[in-house]
């Protein structure tokens, strides 16, 4: 049976020629294979291979391959459609009677998972890496992971995890975490450069120069206060009378900038990120960099797991090379 979970109505695939009474097949759920009697226990629970696949971290067309070995071998239709539904002949309600039975006996396995944590500066979080963590969740609905969100030098100081992303000063990695890991790598070397919103502002009337900034409102995010490579634009806010608002969640300052009428310090990447925004170079005479570093603990016991974690951050970065070149 091909499981192609078609849009129309689709009724179960009969198999000839068997005079086996149901007991007798029935008998056979104490033969199948815990792995795959878990396989058809998910898929019965979840109504949709896909997602019976994520949950069991293994391809649909694994999991296909072996119901339909598993149909092959009863000599009966197991699923069958409603509409766009995924539901259960009469045959496998009979099954997943007989195998949830079976259970408190065979005490089918649930395969734990490792516990990945992972420490990420804000910025980075929000605006490279958290799509593609929410991808790798619909992709594996069983992955435990732990998730932190680093917005100081503190917070990062506190962290204790198995793969860290942090933001530092551009001449190198420290201070870093606190921690032994093993070599840093380094992922992408960051402009800071001042934003404003294409809507509040047209090309012939943007400023290019601290003095025209007295005519906006400024936003800063609290903890880049304490950043020495930023100091050119923290200066300038400091000596604001009037006009500024500090805040201390990352989102609500990016929030301010789009639909606020303000100009906030952010990464030069943030022009690819959100299309309506646009960077002020030239505002500010002094350069504002920072570097992005990537990290695993030395400690590591779920080589493996995190292994998985660090190919998808470097995958992201190399994917958004054009971000930062």
């Amino acid at each position: 049976m091909a499981y192609l979970e078609p849009s129309g109505s689709q009724g179960p695939v009969p198999y000839r020629a068997l005079n086996e009474s149901r007991s007798a097949w029935l008998a056979l759920a104490d033969d199948i294979e815990p792995e795959v009697a878990r396989y058809f226990l998910v898929s019965a629970r979840c109504g949709c291979f896909m997602q019976a696949a994520r949950s069991l971290n293994i391809k649909a067309t694994l999991l296909r391959k072996r119901l339909a070995q598993l149909e092959e071998h009863l000599r009966h239709a197991l699923f069958s459609y409603q509409g766009n539904g995924l539901v259960l002949s009469r045959d496998g309600l009979l099954l997943q009677a007989q195998l949830a039975a079976l259970t408190l006996e065979r005490h089918l396995p649930v395969v734990e998972q490792p516990l990945i944590r992972l420490a990420v500066a804000e910025p980075i979080l929000h605006d490279i890496l958290g799509r593609d963590l929410i991808a790798l969740l619909r992709r594996n609905a069983s992955v435990r992971l732990e998730i932190i969100s680093i917005d100081s030098q503190l917070s990062l100081q506190a962290v204790d995890v198995d793969v860290v992303l942090w933001l530092s000063d551009a001449d190198g990695p420290a201070p870093g975490p606190s921690f032994a890991t093993q070599p840093p790598r380094a992922l992408a070397r960051l402009q800071y450069l001042p934003h404003i919103a294409k809507r509040y502002s047209r090309l012939t009337t943007r400023p290019d120069s601290v003095e025209d900034l007295d005519d906006y409102m400024l936003v800063q995010w609290q903890p880049d206060v304490q950043v020495d490579a930023l100091q050119p634009w923290n200066d300038v806010v400091r000596q604001r009378l009037a006009a500024v608002v500090q805040v201390q969640a990352y989102s609500l300052m990016l929030e301010m900038i789009r639909c606020g009428a303000c100009i906030g310090l952010l990464p030069h990447y943030m022009g690819s990120f959100d299309r309506g925004l646009v960077a002020l170079p030239g505002l500010l005479n002094q350069s504002m960099q920072r570097q992005v570093w990537l990290a695993v603990n030395a400690q590591v016991q779920q080589a493996e797991a995190v292994q998985m974690i660090v190919d998808l951050i470097v995958s992201t970065f190399e994917g958004r090379r054009e971000w930062f070149d």
